[in-house]
């Protein structure tokens, strides 16, 4: 497997792990305010968990997207390593407001 989608990943794999972990923030903060703020923070971070988590199964679990990727379209896979990899950072930031 190429290093690009090796990060690629790890970087999937720690924005499930960040999500998870503000999910349970957001959710919990909608169930005690009910606000709309908290609901909209609670349904992107759904959305972006699924993301994520299908990324997670494209690069580890299901060999023939990377392989693909790797043949095919190899400015594209660097490019969503770079995506993934910035998420992370805006993911990580947002864990820093919201579990502080």
């Amino acid at each position: 497997m190429a290093v690009w989608m090796t990060a690629a990943s790890v970087a999937s794999a720690l924005n499930v792990l960040v999500l998870l972990a503000l999910l349970s923030v957001w959710a919990r903060n909608y169930l005690s305010v009910g606000s709309k703020h908290a609901l909209g923070l609670t349904v992107f971070g759904c959305l972006l968990l699924a993301e994520n988590c299908l990324s997670v199964y494209y690069y580890v679990l299901d060999p023939e997207v990377a392989v693909l990727l790797r043949n095919a379209a190899p400015v594209a896979g660097r490019a969503m390593t770079f995506v993934a990899i910035l998420e992370l950072g805006g993911l990580l930031f947002l864990a820093w407001i919201s579990l502080d």
